[in-house]
């Protein structure tokens, strides 16, 4: 045992795994480990820190750098697209999007202007005479919806052919009251002096235009689709139109001329008959719309009312 309290084999023991290049103590002798203790531990301490903080340093300054490459590399390239909203991703095409939907908007608004004939102040000093029960007259010019008194369905046509009969334009009963395709202008029988503006006494024959398509309220001798009666249908344009298109105001009770809310028939010229609807639905329409049809008898389910629409005064005749 030597002063260092290790004895050489011991000392070899402890060193020889320090030392890779030989299996064999480098000392001979104890003297050696005597005269070299100082130098020799301290070299063979340094050696077996240099061999193992190497490795720890290597490993741990490997990780903290992985690391750190890793972080940096994470700050350096920003947020990914998927970060980012599907707007700004997409923002060309959401663009587009919005341009053309402004376009649509526009379109809408100038077709739904132009298309009435009359000036919106008109709408609104008719609207506001009926809701404080001042009577409104009925003239040529005037925009109205016509209610059928019984069901409260409006007359309705639109740009679909019957199936069946004349294949002419269909006209229906419509439950629903915003309906742009409801509005009918009262025009006078061609060849008369009536103009725009005139009031209408009962027993004048007058004639319904669609505002929507132009064509006229029409009758004649066809079998309607449901219930077999007369045939009703919209026919003819601006520059084409006949006595199927005449209809004679009948007013109800004791008024001489057509007013808004009042109780009236129009019976056909042609035909005979009057301008009917009743509860029978079409199944293959949508929006539960019902069938209208003239029937020769005068019956209490004929009468029609003007409701909703654009009233033109009366022209003062001088």
């Amino acid at each position: 045992m030597s002063r260092n309290g290790l004895d050489h084999n011991s000392f070899c023991l402890l060193t020889s795994q320090s030392i890779p290049s030989s299996s064999e103590c480098p000392f001979s002798s104890p003297s050696d480990l005597d005269s070299n203790s100082g130098r020799t531990v301290a070299s063979s301490g340094s050696q077996n820190l240099s061999r193992r903080k190497p490795y720890s340093s290597s490993s741990s300054s490997s990780s903290k750098t992985s690391g750190s490459t890793r972080i940096v590399y994470r700050e350096s390239r920003g947020p990914s697209e998927s970060e980012f909203p599907i707007w700004q991703q997409n923002w060309f095409i959401a663009l587009l999007f919005v341009m053309a939907l402004g376009f649509f908007a526009l379109a809408l608004f100038l077709f739904l202007t132009l298309d009435s004939d009359v000036a919106p102040s008109s709408t609104a000093s008719a609207s506001a005479a009926s809701s404080e029960g001042v009577e409104v007259q009925i003239t040529y010019g005037s925009v109205l919806k016509l209610m059928h008194e019984k069901t409260k369905f409006r007359l309705h046509s639109h740009d679909v052919p019957y199936g069946s009969g004349s294949g002419q334009q269909s006209v229906t009963g419509f439950p629903n009251v915003d309906d742009s395709n409801s509005y009918w202008i009262v025009r006078p029988e061609p060849g008369t002096s009536a103009k725009q503006g005139d009031a209408i006494k009962s027993g004048t024959i007058i004639r319904l235009q669609h505002m929507k398509t132009r064509k006229w309220l029409h009758s004649h001798l066809h079998a309607s689709p449901i219930s077999g009666n007369l045939e009703v249908s919209c026919f003819g344009g601006e520059s084409e139109s006949d006595t199927g298109d005449y209809w004679r105001l009948l007013i109800e009770g004791s008024g001489k001329t057509w007013k808004q809310d009042q109780k009236i028939r129009l019976q056909h010229v042609d035909t005979g008959g009057y301008l009917h609807s009743h509860d029978k639905k079409y199944s293959r329409i949508a929006g539960g719309q019902q069938e209208v049809c003239g029937v020769r008898e005068k019956r209490a389910d004929n009468v029609w009312l003007a409701a909703e629409g654009v009233y033109l005064p009366v022209t003062e005749s001088k």
